[in-house]
Formats: C-alpha cells, structure tokens, sequence
C-alpha cells in the first residue's frame, strides 16, 4: 500500500493498492519533491469517473508503469472533489497548453508547484495520434535532465497566465435589461429546436441556463430542453434522476454516472418549470429525481453522497441497462452496446416499481460517500422547494454541525465521522443559498439568519479587499485568505456545471441585502456582475448563474414580511404567489431589519408587501393578496 491507504476519499482510496508511490497532496509529498529534486506527477480525478477507472488499469496497476513513475517522479493524486482550487489551477494550464480538459488530468509540475507539460487520459500504447503514457513520462524525465531552462521558462508564462484570470476590472457601463435580451437572443443560436439543449453531443443538463429563462418566461427552449430530457435514457425511467450527460444530442446514450450536484439542481429546474407553466409532468420528475437522492445517496446523519459510480464490474452502465428477456417492456429498448439497452419511453407505476425491485438484486456501482458541503447546499435548496422539509431539516443540521468547525466555518467535505478540509468559496454560497430556501419553506428565522451568518463569513475570507492602493476590489477569490499558498489564488466566474460560487454569492447577497437593508451587501453582489458585464452576453451558456443574479438585480424590488406560522392560510397563499425575484422572511423577529416591528394582527398571521422598505398596510385574508 501506498499513503493512499490513510485518506478519506474513495477515489484515493481506490488507488491505495497501486504499485505506484501515490501520495496526497501535502507538505510532506511537497517536501520530497523538493529534497529529491523530482519533478511531481500531479494525477486529478474523481471516484465515479469512467476515464479515470480505465487510465488506473492501463498504467497504474501496471508493474513497469509504476517502476517509471516512481524512479522519476514524485507522484501525488488529487480528488478534484476534494481539491477544486488545485483542479481549477491545473486545469487552465491544461487548457493553455493543449485548448482542451477534462478528466483523468495529468499534469508534471517544478517541485514549487509550477506546471510545465500535461495533458488528460493517455493510452498505454500510441493509438488515434495520443502518445503512449510511458512515451511521455521518459520524455519528460530526459527533459526535466536536460531542458530545465526550458521548464522554467516554461512554467513562468503559465503561472502568469493562471494569475491574469484574477485581475478583473469592474465595468463602468449600466447593467440593463438589454443585456439579458442579448443574452437571450445569443442562447438561442445555438438552441437545438429539436431535441432541446445547446449545441450538440455530447449534451449536459444545463440547468443554470435554464434557471435564467425560466425566470424570463421563456417558453420555447425551457420546455423543448426539459421535455426532452425527460423522454428517457439520460433520465432514469426505473429509478428515478439523471446521469451525468448524453453521448448523444437525444438526451438518450448517457455517460452513467450519477452526480448530486446535477440531481439537486434539476430537481429545482423542474419543480420551478411544474410553478411557471402549471405542468404536473415537471413535478412528478423532480419527486422522482429526489426520490432517488433519498433512497440511493442518503448519509446516516442527515447528509448526501456525492455520486454514483458510472461503471458495475468494469462495465459502463451495466447496472443500469437491459437486455432481452429480463423484464423491461423490449418496445422501449434503445440500442446501447454489448447487447444490452437502455429505456425510453412511459412506464406506468406497477412496471417501474417491478423494475426497480428487480435492478435492486443486481450489484450496485460504487458510490462515493463523501458528502461535499457546496452539492449538499444545493440538495437543501431542492429539498426545501420540494416540500420535503424534514429532510430538509435534517440536512442543514448536518452541514452546521459535523460539516462545520468549532468556530462555525464550513469545512469541505465529510466521511465517515470526519470532516476536512477548508470550505471554498461554492460551499458557503450554496449552503447560504440552501438555507434561505429552507426558511421560505419553514417559516423558521433561525435558517435565515445562518445564512446571513454564512455569507458574512464568505465576505470576510473570501472578498477581493483591495489592491495595493487599498481600493475595494471585485468579486471574490475561490480560497479563504488563510488557505493554502498556491501558485495563483483564482477567482471562479463560469458555470462548471454547477454555479460559480462568484455566481452564486451574489444572488445570495442582492437577496440577503433586501432583507437586511444594506447596502454593502449589495455593492459586493452587483461588483461580481460588474466583471463580467461584457462577457455575458457572448457566451451566456457559461454564465447561466450570473444571468439569474444579473435579473435578480434588476427585477422590481419587493419584500414579503410575513409575521406568523408558516401553514397560515396568509403565509400559504404569499409564498405561492410571489415572483422568483420577490424575497421572503418571517417573523416575528426584531434582529432582521425587514421584520423589525412587524407582527400579527389580533392575533392572525399577516403579510406586509414592502418595496425597498416602504410596507403596505398589513394583510391577513388570502384573498386580500
């Protein structure tokens, strides 16, 4: 075994066995690398991560890979899930260096962290233009011996590349309604008015996008994208949720992975599709897609796994799939490989529960059961939109508690009684978003308050503060100010797929600063979209988050103080009304600014609609509203 053996993750933990010398990313792998003058062999992936698997049996488990990889390099592999800073900084220098990226990432660093070469899965053998692995690790081991002036110069231009991604200047023109119409009319050029979706395969669920447009009452590409994806295949008929994306542009041959990221933000997608267009259909996906989250991803304590593995006994979907004679109705098989088929079409409630019992029997994929603060902020926010309040309930407490420290900051990730690491930048916006959902649907100021609590934290560790003539800068950096001293210290902007925790951030604060009157709060939120103004409207695919946030900002401002229980007939009737850019708190509390001096009238729940702060007269018949 190797120093995998003592980690926490499982996509770690699946290498521990390998003849290779893996170590974690830490002070002593670094320190080695450094006495040893060696060259690191960074290795990033994740536990549910086909490539990844594939890569591991070709090279990894090899005896004479491993003897080249540990003569010559110090070897160090990441979870990205773990480590999103390390992946964001390696993977611009992936991308830099050869226009694309993705997973299994292979890049060789200067025993100081900077990078000089890499690349992604590399076969064991040349094949379709790719040199073999062992190819390229004697190349560069002769390279590191002979070329280091090469190598530095090499690593300064992309360390400097890394670093200019953080030196974003605010925009000094308006930010208007004409940029979301922009942004709008750019999505639709690339909209596949056939299958739904933009652009072609491979296809991923773009559910920040479709925040954007559900917001915009666009009609069109909402529903031809929500449609479709539901027909099946990417979306699991039998048990309910999506896999991770299409091969194809049908939404039909997934890459078979389950992610909790991408099961809790549809989940919200289509239960607030089920609100807008009053269509049970979107709601009775998103029950099934919690449904599944429940039953297959649930944590003893309160929290979430963070995905399913896309492979059964090295095989791609066999879990998942159906051959002839196995009892799926062979009317709705579509061709997937080996003979096998995956489902597209309706079943009816007796079939799919038949089936789902059946697949039960059959061996599972492995799941990676580290619960991840951000994805299980988001799976908050989805269980408080889905009326599943207690295990709503039970989640926030599991993310203040054994994913919090003792001073209530968030750590990033826990398993198995043991939380780690320092929380990002997305762990605090998402489990502040979480929270603020799950007050609406509780009616308890406790969870609006932990979340003002949660974002001030992110303000306080995480704000670009100033440069060096002491000016506010915008936005906020990925890493606290007390982290780790990487190369570069970045900020994260685009979607990926789930929203940027700069995204994210400022929809909590514009919502946060209507609640509590404050002004700074604003400010930080609008600097966020203030950096990227001109890039939204050219490629608004990346920046679907940021367009919620942008319209956010510019919708009308208006306020539901609502003193009383939250079952209130009142209550009820406010909450079910309200726009998705209206904000919402209950009461009574003196210590929320909008709620201050607002109370019940004789007695009966009340509602009082304000607009920045002025209220009307208090209601307390539904229909009044």
């Amino acid at each position: 075994m190797n120093r995998l053996a003592q980690e926490t993750s499982p996509y770690l933990q699946q290498h521990a066995h390998n003849p290779v010398d893996w170590q974690p990313w830490d002070d002593e792998a670094l320190a080695l690398a450094r006495g040893e003058d060696k060259p690191i062999l960074l290795s990033i992936g994740y536990a549910a991560c086909h490539w990844c698997h594939v890569m591991e049996r070709e090279s990894f488990e090899d005896p004479l890979t491993a003897r080249v990889m540990n003569d010559n390099f110090v070897s160090i592999k990441v979870d990205r899930e773990e480590r999103p800073d390390l992946d964001s900084i390696y993977m611009d220098a992936v991308v830099a260096l050869t226009g694309q990226g993705g997973w299994p990432m292979t890049v060789f660093l200067k025993p100081t962290g900077e990078p000089f070469f890499g690349g992604t899965y590399f076969p064991p053998e040349p094949r379709h233009g790719l040199p073999s692995f062992k190819q390229v690790l004697l190349a560069l081991s002769e390279a590191w011996k002979e070329q280091r002036e090469e190598i530095d110069r090499s690593g300064v231009k992309l360390v400097e590349h890394i670093r200019s991604g953080a030196l974003l200047q605010q925009s000094t023109d308006p930010l208007t309604e004409e940029l979301l119409d922009e942004a709008q009319d750019k999505l639709r050029e690339s909209f596949d008015p056939e299958w739904g979706g933009f652009g072609r395969a491979p296809k991923f669920p773009p559910a920040p996008v479709l925040e954007f447009l559900l917001r915009r009452g666009e009609e069109e590409m909402t529903r031809r994208t929500l449609d479709r994806m539901a027909l099946g295949g990417m979306y699991d008929l039998v048990g309910g949720g999506f896999h991770r994306y299409s091969v194809d542009e049908r939404w039909l041959v997934p890459h078979f992975e389950k992610m909790l990221y991408d099961n809790a933000l549809l989940a919200s997608v289509y239960l607030h599709a089920a609100k807008r267009f009053g269509d049970e259909r979107y709601r009775l996906v998103a029950d099934q897609t919690i449904d599944y989250v429940l039953r297959e991803l649930a944590l003893e304590g309160g929290g979430f796994a963070s995905a399913q593995d896309a492979d059964t006994d090295g095989v791609e979907g066999l879990t998942f799939t159906w051959a002839p004679g196995e009892g799926a109705p062979e009317e709705l098989f579509q061709p997937f490989e080996h003979g096998r088929f995956v489902l597209r079409g309706e079943l009816d409630d007796a079939t799919r529960a038949r089936l789902l019992a059946q697949r039960a029997e059959r061996k599972q994929p492995l799941r990676d059961d580290k619960a991840i603060a951000s994805w299980n902020g988001l799976m908050l926010a989805a269980l408080a939109q889905g009326d599943r309040v207690d295990a709503a309930v039970q989640l926030a407490e599991f993310l203040l508690g054994p994913l919090s420290t003792s001073e209530g900051r968030l750590h990033r990730t826990w398993r198995d009684g043991i939380g780690k690491g320092t929380g990002y930048l997305e762990d605090y916006a998402d489990v502040a978003y979480g929270l603020m959902e799950l007050h609406v649907a509780t009616g308890d100021p406790r969870w609006l308050k932990e979340a003002h609590r949660v974002a001030t934290i992110a303000i306080d560790f995480f704000a670009d503060e100033q440069t060096g003539d002491g000016f506010f800068q915008a936005g906020f950096f990925q890493t606290p100010r007390d982290g780790e001293q990487l190369i570069a210290r970045k900020k994260e902007l685009d979607d990926h797929p789930t929203p940027s925790g700069n995204a994210m951030i400022a929809y909590v604060l514009l919502r946060l600063a209507r609640i509590w009157g404050d002004d700074e709060l604003e400010r930080r939120g609008v600097s966020v979209l203030r950096i990227v103004r001109d890039s939204l409207t050219r490629a608004p695919s990346a920046f679907g988050w940021l367009l919620v946030a942008l319209h956010q900002h510019l919708a009308p401002h208006r306020e539901l103080a609502i003193a009383g229980p939250r079952d209130a007939p009142v209550a009820q009737a406010a909450v079910e009304s309200a726009a998705e850019t209206d904000v919402i708190a209950f009461g009574p509390t003196d210590d929320v600014p909008l709620l201050a001096g607002r109370s019940e009238v004789d007695g009966k729940a009340a509602v009082y609609v304000c607009e920045r702060f002025v209220c009307a007269l208090p209601v307390t018949d539904p229909a009044a509203l």
